[in-house]
């Protein structure tokens, strides 16, 4: 329904422009809701900080661990377990697919167990068979099976992306793929990894491991946590800040698991995937969606089981600056058209009546809170505190509230630097092992590189998810289609 579409963007721009009205009308209930509004932020930023090192503990400890070895030690049936992996891909250079199925074939799980399914676009044209042949002659033999498809263009009720090509690759595939080996769909996990997600060699132990202890094996989802570092020596600094602020965000989710929710490279029982109908063709933010089918399907029985263990992805590049900033913009905005779930929430998980009213409840506040503070909390905290002093009357311009405003809004966020300084000292942790033939000095630079975000926020955070909101909002020809972001070889 249309006003379900409306509800994310109208709130975001209620609260923006009320506040700057009620700036100008009523400064002191402006000054004082800000206070308390940075003060909250605060004391949440603490809170997600600490769910932060506890996961970055957790992950860095299971990085040492060799799983195989964990199940076999706890005598747990891992060898039924097989994995089918699908690698979408449109118009990417062979290098980048090629390093991602390179990673896969370098996995301590064996290699009868792995499935590849090369998902590619009929558009694609030359280049995606081009690409696809030498893929399949390269790795066919390594794997337990190897299979690539090309969706067509143009099918009925379908919008071109991720989802579409998935969901009509896997039902292409599957019978000679599992259904001729006789495998249980029961036994299968399905991992769906971007053209350029690479994966460390027990990353298939621990999903296996989870799996397997997971307390509802076949009704959860799985989710390692994204690191934006494959190419970190040729992306741009806002896109290197974008990167890491990304996967912190998904390292303190991933301590919260009540509230984690598929994304990007993620895995699910087969079974499951089936009984839902496998992904929806016409929508953007599939990864999302599918948790939220499954959700439905099952009645409120389905949850994200966090791996906290990486997988290893591409920052955002261009072929200059500029570029590479357009392009880090639009894959933001893509992120952010995930408020179309929220719709979702509202129209199909609302009307079924065997999920629990507490979880229908949760599931649309935490999506809707997670979506408004995306798009209206950077503008609040970094911008909006200046405006009852530039637009207040001259009467509360002399007030000592006006007064103390600035520098009580300072202390707050001098505050708020302890985490910046954590998060940079974090992502230097993270990038030392992965860049070979850096200097010291480049790191010192990286370092002060985290002094922009508060920019970063605004024109990277709050201002796309503000357009898709809007878009969602208005509908028509300003709805957002899939954009793949560029990858560079």
């Amino acid at each position: 329904m249309k006003v379900y579409e409306i509800i994310p963007g109208v709130i975001a721009w209620v609260t923006l422009l009320g506040l700057v009205f009620l700036s100008w009308k009523l400064p002191q209930v402006v000054v004082i809701f800000i206070l308390l509004y940075d003060l909250y932020w605060l004391l949440k930023l603490f809170y997600l900080f600490l769910h932060l090192r506890f996961a970055f503990s957790k992950m860095r400890k299971n990085l040492r661990i060799d799983f195989l070895k964990k199940l076999e030690e706890e005598n747990l049936d891992w060898k039924k377990v097989y994995h089918l992996v699908i690698v979408p891909m449109y118009r990417e250079p062979y290098e980048v697919v090629y390093e991602s199925i390179s990673s896969l074939s370098k996995s301590n799980y064996p290699k009868d167990k792995i499935l590849v399914l090369l998902a590619c676009e009929e558009r694609g044209g030359d280049q995606d068979k081009e690409t696809a042949g030498r893929i399949e002659e390269n790795f066919k033999p390594v794997f337990g099976g190897f299979c690539k498809t090309f969706h067509p263009a143009g099918l009925p009720g379908e919008m071109p992306g991720k989802g579409s090509n998935e969901a009509w690759a896997i039902k292409h595939a599957l019978p000679e793929l599992v259904d001729k080996r006789s495998i249980p769909y029961e036994d299968v996990l399905v991992s769906v990894f971007d053209s350029d997600t690479r994966t460390a060699p027990d990353y298939f132990g621990i999903l296996t491991y989870s799996f397997l202890k997971a307390p509802h094996p076949l009704r959860s989802s799985y989710q390692p946590i994204p690191l934006f570092t494959n190419n970190l020596k040729d992306t741009k600094f806002f896109a290197r800040l974008v990167g890491f602020s990304s996967s912190f965000w998904h390292l303190m989710q991933s301590s919260r698991p009540e509230q984690l929710v598929t994304f990007s490279s993620h895995s699910l029982p087969l079974r499951a995937l089936s009984d839902v109908g496998f992904w929806e063709t016409d929508l953007v933010s599939e990864d999302a969606r599918i948790f939220f089918q499954c959700l439905n399907h099952y009645n409120g029985d389905w949850r994200t089981v966090p791996l906290l263990y990486p997988v290893y992805m591409d920052a955002v590049s261009g072929k200059n600056f500029f570029e590479a900033m357009k392009n880090l913009y639009k894959q933001q905005r893509r992120w952010a058209w995930g408020a179309e779930n929220f719709v979702y929430l509202a129209r199909d998980l609302k009307k079924n009546s065997g999920v629990p009213k507490k979880v229908k409840r949760f599931w649309l506040w935490t999506q809707l809170d997670g979506f408004y503070s995306w798009s209206t909390s950077s503008f609040i905290i970094f911008l909006f505190g200046v405006l009852p002093n530039v637009l207040g009357n001259e009467h509360f311009k002399s007030s000592l509230l006006s007064y103390n405003l600035p520098r009580m809004t300072g202390i707050i966020l001098n505050l708020s630097t302890i985490g910046i300084i954590v998060s940079a000292v974090l992502s230097i942790i993270l990038m030392a092992p992965r860049i070979e033939g850096f200097k010291k000095r480049y790191y010192f630079y990286y370092l002060l590189e985290w002094a922009l975000m508060p920019i970063v926020f605004i024109i990277f955070g709050a201002i796309p998810a503000l357009d898709a909101q809007t878009r969602l909002m208005i509908g028509g020809k300003a709805r957002l289609g899939y954009w793949r972001t560029p990858k560079k070889a």
